[in-house]
């Protein structure tokens, strides 16, 4: 057992605290070797069977796969989420954990709003990066405090949700209907206008889910299972396609080349969504309960179905009624 200098300048720590029990480090000054010294042999005396831990030499790549197999494969969007990671993890130049700081993604997250990436994208990234971290403490798998815990999301204008009137309706189901690329193409997206459902929810949908005047979503984004009623004649359709052609294949693309067709132009990133969006505004706009809504479209928080109570049509008329330039200032 001895602590000595080496050839560099570092003490190198060997260390016999209980028979059988042998420790070696090298550290930077003699003050920390005597200090390893004594903490060894004061742990071993009260616990016998413990033992240094080595410092957490893993980089990001090696977090986010640990990750992926403790947690992120439970995911709904665990394939997805995993490949998100791994880019994100090259950009930064996959850094030792330990070493991660925020000023690293901070800096990345600024080259990247300058070459075009949308803020919500960087916002994204952020909110998954801080989710590993945190995961990765919970489980025990690392014990240094989360590198980004006071890494704030970039502040967005807020854009306001696009949705399609009655002609657009019907202009873009008589073009699904018109263009062979995909059998059930506009049958999907009848059940997303008529339910609010996103189209990966509409198209999972299986015969089993459709009956009794009621559609049944199940492995949807927030993983609550939900039900909605539609009417006979869209039931009937569902069960007469599920009969005749089995279930659904996955054709959101096709949705996208057939809008381009038409008239009708989105902001971008909206596509099929458009359609949850126009049945969300619609069922508002004809005065629909919002407690209501927020049941059917499957939102954990109020705060999201919200965004849609602007197009109430009481929203706000005191501001029509009490202005103070109404009828001239006249009460």
């Amino acid at each position: 057992m001895a602590i000595e200098q080496l050839p560099d300048g570092r003490w190198k720590a060997d260390i016999e605290p209980i028979k059988g029990k042998r420790f070696r480090k090298t550290l930077k000054t003699k003050a920390e070797a005597l200090r390893f010294e004594a903490t060894c042999r004061a742990k071993c005396i009260d616990t016998p069977d413990w033992s240094p831990k080595p410092k957490d030499q893993r980089r990001l790549s090696e977090l986010s796969e640990r990750y992926y197999e403790l947690h992120g494969h439970t995911l709904a969007d665990s394939v997805r989420l995993r490949g998100v990671l791994a880019k994100l993890v090259v950009e930064l130049g996959n850094p030792v954990g330990v070493k991660f700081t925020a000023d690293q993604f901070c800096a990345l997250r600024g080259q990247s709003l300058a070459a075009g990436v949308h803020g919500k994208t960087l916002n994204n990234r952020l909110g998954y990066l801080k989710s590993m971290f945190n995961e990765l403490i919970r489980l025990g798998e690392i014990d240094y405090p989360n590198p980004l815990a006071k890494v704030r999301p970039l502040r967005l204008q807020e854009r306001p949700l696009s949705f399609l009137t009655h002609a657009q309706i019907e202009e873009i189901l008589a073009a699904l209907d018109t263009r062979p690329i995909c059998i059930h193409i506009g049958l999907i997206a009848r059940i997303c206008l008529a339910t609010g459902a996103r189209w990966g929810e509409a198209q999972n949908l299986t015969a089993e889910r459709v009956k009794n005047g009621m559609v049944t979503f199940a492995n949807t984004k927030s993983r609550r299972t939900r039900t909605v009623p539609i009417d006979t004649a869209l039931e009937q359709a569902l069960l007469d396609h599920f009969k005749t052609h089995g279930p659904f294949t996955k054709c959101m693309r096709h949705f996208s080349r057939v809008l381009e067709s038409t008239s009708i132009k989105l902001p971008a990133g909206q596509a099929t969504h458009v359609l949850r969006h126009t049945f969300a505004s619609h069922f508002v706009m004809g005065g629909g309960n919002i407690l209501t809504l927020q049941k059917i479209l499957g939102h954990a928080s109020l705060s999201m179905t919200m965004r849609y109570a602007h197009l109430s049509p009481d929203h706000l008329l005191d501001a029509l009624r009490l202005n103070p330039i109404k009828a001239g200032g006249k009460k």
